[in-house]
C-alpha cells in the first residue's frame, strides 16, 4: 500500500510541470484539468520541439531508510516530422536513502546524433547496502522466509536476521553503444563500456545506527557470508571486479516505434567479452575472462487497431567460454541499457514478482508473454496521453548451473565451519537435482501512464507461483517504460 500511495503522489506531481512547461493556468473541476471528455478516439497532434516528464523520488523502508530525489526524461521532436519518433532522449536520475541505497544516472539516445546510426550513453553509479543474494541454482537453494522476516517471526521461531539474504553491492557503470543499418531492418551492433563491483558483508552498524535495540539486526553469519566460508563464493570473486568488455552483434528490427511499438518484430544476437585482471585488492582474476552469448527475441502482434496489443520476448543468456564471478552472473546483458539496471532472473526486468537474482546461475533462459490495451486515450493541452493495462505472465528457468557437488561441500564445511551443523544441511540445500531444471513461473498486472508515447510511468504487480520465489504474496515495480 506505501507503494499505491507513492505511486498516486508521483502522478499529482506531474500535473503541475505539464501546466508550468505551458504556462497555462489549472483549469477547474468541471474541465477536469482540460482533459477532452469525449469518448471518441483522440487525434494526437504531432509534438515538436522539447518536452520533459519530471517525478519526484520519495520511499521508506525500514532498512534502507527515507529515500529523496527526482527523476526527468527530456524529449527533442525537432521539426514534428518523426514524432512519435523523438531526435534526442535525455535521462536523469539521482536519488539517496538515509541507509545508503542509491541511483545517480545519466543516459541519452539519439538516431540522429550520428547520420543512419543509433548511439546510447550510459553512465551509473549504483550503491546497494541490502542487495538481495538467495544462492545458487534457484530452487537447489532453498529460500526459508522465517529466516529474514521479523515481521511474522522470532527467534523461538528460528527467524536470525532481515539481512540473511542480502550482501552489499556497489555498481559503476559506462557503456557506449552504437547500431548502425546493414541493409533494410538488419543493423550491426557494437559497444564498449566498464562494470565496477564492489562487494561484501552488510554494514550491519549503519543499519542498526539510531534504532531501538529491539530493532536492531543481530550480529551473525548472512547466507553471502556462509558461501565465502563454505567455498562456494572464491576469495578473489568476494569483493567484487573492475570488468572492461567489448561487444558486437546483428539486430534486426521491423517494429513500428521504439516505445510501445504494435506491430513489428525486434530479435537481437550478440557477444560479449568481459575482461579481469590481477589486482592488489580483488585479488588474481584472470580465470574471470569471459565470453557470453546473448539472444533476444521480441514479437508485437496487433489485435485491435493501435489499442489492444500482444507482445512475447524470449530472451537467454549462455557462457560460452571462460568463468564467470557470481556478480557477473546477476548482471544480464543487453544491447541498449534503458532501465537501471537488469538482473536475472527476478525482478522488475526478467521474471516479475520473484526476488531479485533469486535463479543465479551461469546460464538462464525467460520469457514474457503480455496483452497491452490502450483503455482511454486522452489531451491536456499540448500533451497526447494514454493510460493502459498489461496482464502478463512470466517465466524463467536455468539453462547452465553451478556444479554444487554435496560431498564437496559437506567436506568444505566440516574444514572451514566446525560450528556448523552438517545435519541442517538440506535447510539450506536441495540437491535433487531435478529442481535445478524447475521452470520458475510469475503473473501479474501492469498499469501504464503515457505522455507523448514515449515517457510511460509503469506499475506492474505481480505474483510468483511458488512461495520459495518471493518472501510475500506479491511484488510492486514502479519504474519509467515499458519492461520490453
Amino acid at each position: 500500500m506505501k507503494k499505491i500511495a507513492i505511486l498516486f503522489f508521483c502522478f499529482s506531481m506531474i500535473m503541475p510541470s505539464i501546466f508550468a512547461e505551458n504556462n497555462l493556468p489549472v483549469l477547474d473541476n468541471d474541465s477536469v484539468y482540460g482533459i477532452q471528455k469525449d469518448t471518441t478516439k483522440v487525434k494526437e497532434k504531432k509534438r515538436e520541439g522539447w518536452t520533459f516528464g519530471i517525478l519526484p523520488s520519495v520511499s521508506y523502508d525500514a532498512d534502507l531508510g527515507f529515500q529523496y530525489g527526482a527523476l526527468a526524461n527530456v524529449y527533442y521532436f525537432g521539426d514534428g516530422s518523426t514524432y512519435p519518433e523523438y531526435l534526442h532522449s535525455l535521462y536523469f536520475e539521482a536519488s539517496y536513502t538515509t541507509r545508503r541505497y542509491g541511483v545517480f544516472r545519466f543516459s541519452y539516445d539519439s538516431k540522429y546524433l550520428i547520420p543512419k546510426h543509433r548511439l546510447t550513453i550510459d553512465m551509473a553509479y549504483l550503491p546497494d547496502a541490502m542487495c538481495d543474494f538467495t544462492g545458487y541454482n534457484g530452487y537447489q537453494t532453498v529460500y526459508n522466509d522465517v529466516w529474514r522476516n521479523s515481521k511474522k517471526y522470532t527467534a523461538e521461531d528460528g527467524y536470525k536476521s532481515r539481512a540473511f539474504y542480502k550482501f552489499r553491492r556497489d555498481l559503476f557503470r559506462f557503456a557506449a553503444d552504437i547500431n548502425g543499418t546493414i541493409q533494410g531492418n538488419w543493423h550491426w551492433n557494437a559497444g564498449l563500456g566498464v562494470l565496477g563491483y564492489f562487494t561484501g558483508s552488510v554494514n550491519i552498524d549503519m543499519l542498526n545506527k539510531g534504532k531501538k535495540e529491539e530493532k536492531k539486526l543481530p550480529y551473525i553469519n548472512g547466507l553471502y557470508e556462509d558461501y565465502v566460508m563454505w567455498g562456494l563464493i572464491k576469495e578473489n570473486e568476494k569483493r567484487g571486479g573492475i570488468h572492461p568488455y567489448l561487444r558486437g552483434g546483428l539486430s534486426y528490427d521491423s517494429r513500428d516505434r521504439n516505445t510501445n511499438p504494435t506491430k513489428g518484430i525486434y530479435a537481437d544476437m550478440f557477444i560479449t567479452y568481459s575482461a579481469a585482471f590481477n589486482s592488489r585488492y580483488f585479488g588474481d582474476q584472470r580465470e574471470y575472462n569471459n565470453l557470453k552469448f546473448n539472444f533476444n527475441f521480441r514479437h508485437y502482434v496487433p489485435i485491435y487497431k493501435d489499442r489492444v496489443c500482444f507482445a512475447y520476448r524470449l530472451s537467454l543468456q549462455m557462457t560460452a567460454a571462460g568463468n564467470s564471478p557470481f556478480y557477473l552472473n546477476s548482471y544480464w546483458n543487453t544491447l541498449y541499457i534503458q532501465r537501471v539496471l537488469y538482473e536475472a532472473l527476478g525482478g522488475g526486468n526478467t521474471v516479475r514478482g520473484m526476488i531479485r537474482n533469486r535463479v543465479l546461475s551461469n546460464g538462464f533462459a525467460f520469457a514474457n508473454l503480455e496483452f497491452r490495451f490502450k483503455i482511454c486515450q486522452f489531451k491536456i493541452k499540448k500533451e497526447n496521453f494514454y493510460i493502459g493495462l498489461n496482464p502478463f505472465l512470466d517465466a524463467g528457468m536455468i539453462l547452465q548451473p553451478y556444479d554444487i557437488n554435496e560431498y564437496t561441500l559437506r567436506q568444505n564445511i566440516a574444514e572451514n565451519d566446525p560450528s556448523f551443523d552438517l545435519a541442517t544441511l538440506d535447510q539450506y540445500f536441495n540437491f535433487d537435482k531435478k529442481m535445478i531444471y524447475r521452470p520458475h513461473f510469475s503473473a501479474g498486472i501492469g498499469l501504464k501512464v503515457a505522455m507523448n508515447d514515449n515517457f510511460v510511468l509503469s506499475v506492474d504487480w505481480a505474483a510468483p507461483f511458488n512461495r520459495q520465489d518471493a518472501p510475500g504474496f506479491a511484488n510492486f515495480y514502479v519504474k519509467i517504460g515499458y519492461m520490453f
